[in-house]
């Protein structure tokens, strides 16, 4: 190094700290200070723009302005419907109410498998937590994070709850686990004497209200997004969704929410691999409730004083568009309502992946179809199986094998296979070992069977005036003999059908309340989950106490 570029380098070191105090004091405020005067919700919605360069203010010497930290719009419109927007429509609070009784009867299911009970209960055994959340079916008393973990688990477990199917796919009754932990811990702890949100204890319509806006939370956000084409799994919607709810349900402020809200958007997302080979295994079955833990978490630290990221979104380079999304902002269908409760799909007939229930069901006509004519699934030389293409896309694996419960009731030829074998499909049929699993009928069965897309299944499957799940089964036996298409386009449970569902909900929510308790407890249980006025009026820790188990035998 010359001497003449060594002279300059100790010069400017001797300037360095000079120039470093004038810049400094030309810096935009920090976050805290800017944040430090209270926002109204109105600057949530207008998002601000300037033409201002700091780089120009610095040449000129002239004081920069503060930087603005207005809240990405998608941000604070959900913060401005759970704030703001009441829920006045008899139809979704009336389904609301089926959605409830169903969910928790699935949890209840859930809890028969010793895959899901393992990893339920207090993190430290015996805990018991004073006024804490109650888990349904157990002896659990939590804390309000595990306890959305426990109940988002066992609801989501069976895969047997309802769904919500667009460009996106899910299942909004997952946003519950965070909801009944929240509201029944907030209930039990301000009976006690306490003052968490401002002292409020809540009701079953509360609960039932949280759901309506949790469902159209993450059903809007689903409906042209594809999150499963960038490789994230939807429960990101379950997480925005229930810390958006459970936000306001602890008394948090708009803005506040907004920030809880940011927080769910910027926390890790979760890669599908779990749910597609090679990787599929039992985490999709606990995905949701990782979601409603992580959600209550996040909403407690902003209670305690936590800001949000306002551009979380938005920001260049860092922001969720463009690290996760591949540079594409959300677009939305329609505003913020109760769209989505209204007509959400319920999974009543077979506990299967819905992209496959209304094949699975076709399947059931064609094994009676079978059976009157003296033959079974014995005979059948090939399937086709017209269908849309989210269903080719998640659960069509014609050939690979199935290796563990989660690879069978995510393959719409294992479903198809054990109905047309056995004329059945039940959770029992999954397992490892189980009669199904180690049919070899089973097992040829499904490698003659093949899923070709109707692009007419799909544009049907996508029209917010139909949403229909089709799919046409034609069956070839091994003599030529060629048996007419059937196909079945709505599954029941579907809102064309949701009349002839409700008595096959209710029979299936019956059938799982009686492995837990006695006769008397599940006629208290049906005759108040029918009675909307009562069973609405019903403080939350009182009815969850009904569903409490001392001793269960499936712990």
């Amino acid at each position: 190094m010359s001497a003449a570029v060594q002279r300059g380098i100790r010069q400017a070191s001797k300037t360095l700290p000079q120039r470093l105090c004038r810049a400094s004091a030309l810096r935009p405020l920090s976050r805290s200070s800017a944040l430090s005067a209270p926002r109204s919700p109105a600057s949530l919605h207008h998002p601000r723009t300037s033409s201002f360069s700091t780089m120009a203010a610095l040449r000129s010497a002239a004081p920069a302005a503060a930087e603005t930290r207005e809240y990405d719009p998608e941000i604070s419109d959900i913060a401005d419907y759970v704030h703001n927007k009441p829920v006045n429509s008899d139809l979704a609070f009336d389904t609301a109410r089926w959605v409830f009784l169903d969910t928790l009867g699935c949890g209840l299911e859930g809890l028969r498998f010793k895959e899901c009970t393992k990893l339920l209960g207090p993190i430290v055994e015996g805990t018991v937590v004073p006024n804490g959340t109650k888990v349904p079916g157990t002896p659990f008393q939590l804390d309000p994070v595990n306890g959305a973990f426990n109940i988002g688990a066992m609801i989501r477990w069976l895969d047997y709850n309802d769904c919500w199917l667009a460009a996106e796919w899910g299942h909004p009754s997952d946003n519950l686990g965070a909801i009944l932990a929240v509201a029944d811990w907030i209930t039990r702890t301000n009976k006690a004497g306490g003052n968490l949100a401002g002292g409020k204890t809540f009701t079953v319509r509360d609960v039932l209200e949280a759901m309506i806006k949790a469902h159209e939370i993450q059903g809007c956000l689903a409906l042209l997004n594809s999150y499963n084409k960038v490789g994230l799994d939807h429960v990101v919607l379950v997480k925005v969704a229930s810390t958006a709810v459970v936000s306001k349900m602890l008394g948090l402020s708009e803005t506040q929410t907004a920030d809880a809200v940011t927080q769910a958007w910027v926390d890790g997302q979760s890669l599908r691999t779990y749910r597609h080979t090679p990787n599929t295994m039992s985490r999709k079955s606990w995905a949701a409730g990782d979601a409603c833990q992580r959600a209550v978490n996040l909403a407690l630290k902003v209670l305690k004083g936590e800001k949000g990221i306002p551009t979380v979104l938005s920001a260049p380079v860092w922001g969720f568009y463009d690290v996760l999304f591949k540079g594409k902002k959300f677009e939305f269908q329609r505003p913020y309502g109760s769209y989505v409760m209204e007509n959400v799909l319920f999974k009543v007939s077979y506990p299967a992946e819905f992209h496959s229930q209304t094949a699975v069901e076709a399947s059931e006509k064609i094994h009676a179809q079978l059976k009157a004519m003296g033959k079974s699934a014995a005979d059948i030389k090939e399937i086709v199986c017209r269908t849309h293409e989210a269903c080719i896309r998640i659960i069509d694996k014609q050939f690979k094998p199935m290796d563990n419960f989660a690879d069978r009731d995510h393959c719409i030829q294992y479903m198809c296979s054990v109905m047309l074998v056995f004329g059945r499909l039940t959770t029992s049929d999954y397992p490892d070992g189980s009669e199904a699993a180690t049919s070899p009928l089973v097992e040829s069965l499904r490698k003659k069977m093949r899923c070709v897309e109707d692009p007419q299944f799909t544009a049907d499957y996508h029209d917010p005036a139909l949403r229909t799940i089709s799919n046409g089964l034609t069956v070839e036996l091994n003599d030529g003999t060629k048996l007419d298409e059937v196909v079945v386009e709505a599954p029941l449970g579907h809102r064309l059908r949701r009349e002839e569902a409700k008595p096959e909900i209710l029979a299936k929510y019956k059938r799982h309340l009686e492995p837990h308790f006695g006769a008397d407890k599940v006629k208290q249980l049906l005759e108040l989950g029918q009675d909307p006025k009562r069973l609405e009026a019903m403080s939350v820790d009182e009815y969850v106490d009904l569903y409490t188990v001392k001793d269960s035998k499936f712990l």
